[in-house]
């Protein structure tokens, strides 16, 4: 494509949004002089209709593609194969397996060293440098991550010098040097670590906020009831943010669930290391197995819905409780 081509473009698109743009104001216009009956009503729709518009063009409309595609062939033809091949081949099956242990491990792990460390530090001295170094993970994309972590798992042949921080702490204790990344199934749970350094940061900080709005009054009464610091931690800090919790094991699931740059930078989920959104990308974009990769997107939304639907139904009950 030429400048030409590309400056020629740029004004098209800048004319499409300036005619969208004035479209957007003579409806605001008309709706705002319309009978006073009826305007409550067309300012309802004038609002909503372009996020509805939005949703339908970027979310449903997909969803049913990709639904559609999930029982197609590469031919066009319908077929259960995709689904078939999902739970009879063993590269498939693994692929769900290892989903399934970065789902129960993550969440687990990263809240509770959160709230470990959120009670641990409450109140104490250095408080926001301390938080500062566990949250700053999360201030690097999962890419970036990768990358620095690569770094740690770094291998070099025996007799070169290992650039890697695990391989040359081996070497330094009389080790030899070992390929981590393409060790299975340790490979699998050195990548699960990544995500627990990133998402231990943000248990962290929701459940110290938390911890926070805790009434010191409470406390102070368990205190002078006589118990000990385990006992308030069990009896009074986990119920007053137990609706905390279950927003940062539901919100870190979910993260987990669709983890895909994290194994795709680190191992591209080669040597067993595959989780579902990366093999929906590797089938779909790789080896142009359409199909395949709609019906693993099926499966990671189906396995999405129960955690999404539980954290429903608690913050409703929270709120009714209120």
């Amino acid at each position: 494509m030429t400048t030409a081509d590309l400056i020629g473009k740029i004004l098209q698109l800048a004319m499409g949004l300036a005619i969208f743009a004035a479209v957007v104001g003579l409806l605001i216009f008309f709706i705002d002089k319309a009978p006073k009956k009826g305007r409550d009503y067309w300012q309802l729709v004038g609002f909503l209709a372009p996020a509805v518009l939005l949703l339908a063009v970027g979310l449903i409309y997909p969803a049913f593609r990709t639904l559609a595609l999930s029982f197609l062939d590469k031919g066009g033809n319908f077929t259960f194969d995709n689904f078939v091949w999902m739970f009879t081949q063993p590269a498939a099956i693994r692929t769900l397996v290892n989903t399934i242990i970065w789902v129960a491990l993550v969440p687990t792990i990263s809240t509770i060293l959160g709230l470990a460390y959120a009670v641990f530090i409450d109140r104490s001295r250095g408080e926001r440098v301390y938080k500062a170094l566990v949250f700053m993970p999360m201030a690097i994309s999962f890419v970036g991550a990768g990358i620095i972590w690569r770094f740690v798992y770094e291998y070099k042949s025996a007799g070169r010098e290992q650039i890697g921080l695990l391989n040359a702490i081996a070497v330094a204790f009389g080790g030899e040097p070992v390929q981590w990344l393409q060790s299975d199934p340790v490979n699998t749970f050195l990548l699960i670590l990544v995500m627990i350094w990133i998402q231990t940061g943000f248990a962290m900080v929701v459940l110290s906020a938390a911890i926070k709005g805790i009434p010191t009054e409470q406390i102070e009464a368990a205190q002078l009831d006589g118990t000990n610091a385990w006992q308030r931690f069990r009896n009074v800090t986990v119920p007053g943010i137990r609706g905390s919790l279950v927003v940062v094991l539901t919100t870190i699931s979910i993260a987990t669930l669709k983890v895909f740059d994290i194994v795709r930078t680190m191992t591209a989920g080669n040597f067993n290391t595959s989780v579902i959104a990366n093999e929906m990308y590797t089938q779909a974009f790789r080896a142009s197995e359409v199909g395949r990769g709609s019906a693993l997107a099926i499966i990671l939304f189906v396995l999405v819905l129960p955690i999404v639907i539980y954290n429903i139904n608690v913050l409703r009950k929270q709120r009714e409780i209120r």
